[in-house]
């Protein structure tokens, strides 16, 4: 369906799980696009991040940036209800 975009640098350090496959199976509203570069200047490479609907969200590690984008979808996810 993808109402929900969650952009992912190919650089990131979410790249070590398989985030795309993982978040598409958990909501069916979210497309993950996996993106050469999202600009950010080697943020993607010291500290896991991602775009949810073009906000950037972080976490310390792999599974709190998860965590984190969790949340922002489910918030992303009520202005739909």
């Amino acid at each position: 369906m993808g109402i929900i975009i969650v952009e992912i640098c190919e650089s990131n350090l979410l790249q070590t799980i398989e985030t795309e496959q993982l978040l598409e199976s958990e909501y069916p509203e979210v497309s993950v696009l996996v993106s050469e570069c999202l600009s950010f200047c080697g943020l993607c490479r010291f500290k896991p991040f991602a775009l949810v609907n073009g906000r950037r969200i972080r976490g310390k590690n792999v599974q709190d940036c998860l965590d984190n984008i969790r949340l922002a979808i489910e918030e992303e996810l009520l202005q739909y209800k």
